[in-house]
């Protein structure tokens, strides 16, 4: 009897961490997302706004709060003016610089201009937890489904936690390879189900 109740509390147990990890596919992407031999798994999503919705991945190992790898979908189910979007995402980097020395932007327009890349260092030296250094990829692409126009901005994210210094070498190392990994990845399809 008593291990009869063991395995059914067990199973609950299980059943609530289960039920906490779950998170809602708000895109109808099929997962896991793989990107350069790493597999991401839907991590967080949330619906923002009436048109805007967002969903991170991470690879099935790692945690927001001390992340080495990040994929970041946010999608619009409306037209939004790219080159504006862009010009913001510059200009906030931008501004960083004038606080943080390793902070770096570059922007790329596909050549049929339908497409932007934007790629981008900073790093922090919060007073608790490690310092760190981070390269992002924003890739800024709009489309027309046929039922209207959306946006998507593709983002991936790596960090680098330790010396500033030798991170910020390491990962501009790693830049064209990561920059290229990105353009070339094949965005999949998405369909928003059950919009509230």
């Amino acid at each position: 009897m008593i291990k009869r109740i063991l395995v059914i509390a067990l199973l609950c147990t299980l059943s609530f961490f289960k039920a906490q990890n779950y998170v809602k596919d708000l895109l109808s992407i099929p997962g896991p997302i793989e990107l350069d031999g790493t597999e991401y798994h839907l991590s967080w999503s949330k619906q923002m706004s009436k048109t805007l919705f967002r969903q991170q991945y991470l690879p099935i190992d790692e945690r927001i709060e001390d992340f080495n790898q990040l994929l970041d979908l946010s999608y619009f189910t409306k037209e939004i003016d790219m080159e504006l979007a862009v010009r913001q995402k510059v200009d906030g980097i931008q501004q960083r610089e004038k606080s943080d020395k390793y902070a770096k932007v570059n922007v790329i327009e596909s050549p049929d201009g339908k497409e932007y890349i934007v790629d981008y260092y900073i790093s922090e030296s919060p007073q608790k937890g490690d310092s760190f250094i981070e390269y992002n990829v924003y890739r800024f692409k709009s489309s027309d489904t046929g039922n209207g126009k959306n946006f998507l901005i593709l983002s991936y994210a790596k960090r680098m936690y330790g010396d500033l210094k030798s991170s910020a070498k390491s990962l501009a190392k790693q830049r064209d390879h990561i920059l290229t990994t990105m353009i070339e990845y094949k965005v999949p399809e998405i369909s928003i189900s059950n919009q509230q």
